[in-house]
């Protein structure tokens, strides 16, 4: 194998699929990244952690076609240390690969392409596109609020479902227990009939990191098993989460009737200032709401006492109520409008907050005792 690739070229499509690759790897081969030059030119890079695999597509002017598998993140660094503007020659054969890119050269060991394993798709019947920058919406608003508690392994991850409303919608939620994150969009054409699944919080994270290049839209292909996202250049496959995802709307309270109106960005910067003395453990602030009037507080035995009254509207029964400051703060971080509705029924019941009844993300924080 032999080619010749623009070092941008090469280090951007490192980037995208050498975070797949898992630092430490008791199997040798899954540390390396698969590089086939076609002969009708471009290189395809793949690299896979056995549940996740992302491969790329790229231009390059290839003399001699063939494969090879070399370590991913050597050749990252490598691509990232060599001069900008700089052509890199690969050439592979005798198990080494070498790399030279201007008066530098490298020579590293390969391992066989034939060893390298590549994830069987299957049947994908469910297809459909959506828009980059609704799938960017969908996990940004969510992902924060995806488990990471190993042993109830179904909440790792963002739960993707479609449902008959007034009019068919595709939700996305995700909860780990003490807070809850849903996005409703319009169900795109061909998402009829599809599975529900529950995607990896690892394949969320890579898929993120992969949208910030993709203006279009983005082809999702799934079986309940499986999910393929093409990107262009890139296409990203995950297996899916085997469990059963909790049925999540029954924690989405319908009855609060204790109206709470804020500009998000103070409130946040409220809870930000007296939660400094909070104790790390529970993150507690305390929200004491009258008439017009919301004093956020915080006594910890160790750290002192804060407080803070934040402006708002509120014309309800006055009570306290504790929140985990962090929560509250992913949740708040998340309002893009200036002004976010906080609607409440006691101390102990799940609180609901959105920005109004018309926007496609709502959030259900659990209250803490204070």
């Amino acid at each position: 194998m032999k080619a010749t690739i623009e070092r941008a070229t090469l280090l951007k499509s490192l980037s995208h699929v050498q975070s797949v690759v898992e630092r430490r790897n008791t199997i040798p081969i899954l540390s390396n990244v698969l590089i086939e030059a076609a002969a009708e030119g471009g290189l395809r890079l793949m690299a896979t952690d056995l549940d996740l695999q992302v491969v790329e597509t790229i231009e390059a002017a290839v003399d001699v076609a063939g494969a090879t598998t070399v370590s991913a993140h050597t050749l990252f660094e490598i691509a990232r240390k060599l001069p900008e503007g700089s052509q890199v020659e690969l050439s592979a054969g005798d198990g080494k690969m070498k790399i030279v890119a201007g008066r530098s050269n490298f020579n590293l060991p390969t391992l066989p392409r034939d060893d390298f394993p590549v994830i069987a798709e299957g049947e994908l019947p469910t297809q459909f596109e959506l828009p980059a920058a609704t799938l960017r919406q969908i996990i940004d608003k969510t992902r924060f609020a995806i488990s990471t508690e190993e042993t109830r392994y179904y909440l790792n991850g963002i739960f993707l479902h479609v449902s008959d409303e007034a009019q068919p919608v595709l939700k996305a939620a995700a909860t780990d227990g003490h807070r809850l994150a849903r996005v409703t969009v319009a169900r795109p054409d061909g998402a009829a009939g599809m599975p529900d699944v529950i995607i990896p919080r690892k394949c969320v994270a890579e898929l993120r990191k992969l949208l910030d290049e993709v203006d279009g839209t983005v082809e999702l292909s799934l079986s309940p098993t499986k999910i393929r996202f093409g990107l262009g250049t890139a296409i990203l496959t995950s297996k899916l989460i085997d469990g059963t995802f909790p049925d999540y709307s029954r924690v989405i309270p319908t009855a609060n009737d204790k109206l709470l109106k804020l500009d998000p960005k103070s409130f946040m910067q409220g809870v930000d200032r007296v939660a400094t003395i909070a104790s790390e453990k529970t993150r507690a602030v305390k929200m004491t709401l009258e008439r017009d009037k919301i004093v956020l507080s915080v006594t910890s035995p160790e750290n002192g006492a804060a407080a803070e009254e934040v402006p708002g509207e509120y014309v309800s029964d006055g009570f306290d109520i504790g929140f985990n400051a962090r929560y509250l703060m992913d949740i708040l971080g998340q309002i893009e409008g200036d002004s976010v509705e906080v609607h409440l029924a006691d101390a102990a019941a799940p609180t609901l907050i959105r920005e109004n009844d018309k926007a496609p993300a709502l959030y259900v924080l659990m209250p803490m005792r204070v």
